[in-house]
């Protein structure tokens, strides 16, 4: 006769046990990076808009921005202080999951739209609309869109458009078209008068100087739409890691996920180099730094977090280190940048080294 008694398998075994036990702790460190990483945003972006050579109490800025003028403080304020901090705060979005999203794709730290060559076909597009077309506005943006696409399309199908073994040719590849858009880019600036040149070099070098409310609001709808879109596919950017034919039967599409990935990419980064030009190591950076705060977890979003601290103490860093010196944002990261690259460098060759 039954005793009634359950199924000694329906008690948690211990294997499940320590999977959950593990998908906490990622979740809590996640959540902790996060925070960590919102508050420390929250101090850069007040520090960018209160402090600084000219410096503006709390209560001065909300009545400012309550709409009371203040002489001196409210210029100050609205048309360099807080225009900087947001235009910082979307490019560092925007850079950084771009980032993140190629070095998930490819499997590779080292790819990023500054290799790969996207960034320099935007730039060399914007470029000659600014300085032979003599466009500006929404005409710059729209050239940096087309500049971007044509070098993606032109990395991808000289690569073969797929990852793993083709990821090195497409580092490769995008690397010579960046020397051939740069000599683009050179020819166009001769051709240039004097004030043109000395404009776009500064454009070129990645600044948020001369940024305005116009063109935060043409950058702010694209990463309002576009990063969203970015972090849904990104989700199945994961899935890829697994492998082409395993992603497939997951219902992820290989090629159909990276074309989502990379025109949205193109569209991110085509945007913000139409507003502050191209800020170097931003999208290179931002990636491998969210993997270390995620004990070696990617994840495009704490990527974007990351990416915008990053622009916004950057630039905080341009207007203030040196006094009576504003410097190009895009000096500061390229300084904090440079040495990172051969770290990485260094620190895969001996990874390498000790597989092998």
């Amino acid at each position: 006769m039954s005793t009634g008694t359950l199924p000694a398998t329906s008690a948690p075994t211990p294997a499940r046990e320590a999977l959950n036990a593990a998908r906490a702790a990622v979740r809590r460190r996640w959540t902790v990076v996060v925070t960590v990483l919102v508050l420390a945003w929250v101090g850069a972006f007040l520090a960018r808009t209160l402090l600084g050579d000219f410096h503006i109490t709390v209560p001065d800025a909300l009545r400012i921005l309550g709409g009371t003028d203040i002489p001196g403080a409210s210029f100050v304020l609205m048309e360099s202080k807080l225009p900087r901090a947001v235009g910082a705060t979307l490019a560092g979005l925007a850079l950084g999951a771009s980032g993140a999203t190629f070095q998930t794709m490819t499997r590779n730290p080292l790819a990023s739209p500054d290799v790969l060559g996207i960034t320099m076909g935007c730039s060399a597009a914007a470029v000659t609309t600014l300085v032979l077309l003599d466009g500006s506005g929404a005409a710059v943006s729209v050239a940096a869109v087309l500049g971007g696409a044509l070098t993606a399309a032109a990395v991808l199908g000289l690569s073969g458009g797929r990852t793993g073994s083709a990821t090195y040719r497409m580092i490769l590849i995008g690397v010579a078209l960046s020397f051939l858009l740069t000599s683009v880019v050179h020819w166009v600036l001769l051709r240039a008068d004097v004030y043109q040149a000395r404009e776009a070099m500064v454009w070129l070098t990645g600044s948020l100087t001369g940024i305005t409310w116009p063109d935060l609001a043409r950058l702010g709808l694209v990463v309002l739409v576009a990063l969203p879109l970015l972090l849904l596919v990104a989700r199945s950017l994961h899935v890829l890691e697994l492998g082409d034919d395993l992603a497939e039967g997951l219902g992820a599409p290989p090629r159909r996920v990276r074309l989502r990935a990379v025109l949205l990419v193109v569209v991110l980064v085509s945007a913000t180099v139409s507003v502050s030009g191209p800020i170097a190591f931003v999208a290179f950076l931002s990636g491998p730094i969210a993997r270390r705060l995620l004990g070696g977890r990617a994840s495009v979003g704490v990527a974007a977090l990351v990416g915008a601290l990053v622009v916004l103490v950057a630039d905080y860093l341009a207007a203030y280190a040196v006094p009576g010196t504003n410097f190009p944002v895009g000096v500061i990261t390229g300084i904090a940048g440079a040495p990172f690259l051969l770290w990485l460098l260094a620190a895969s060759r001996s990874t390498t080294k000790e597989s092998a």
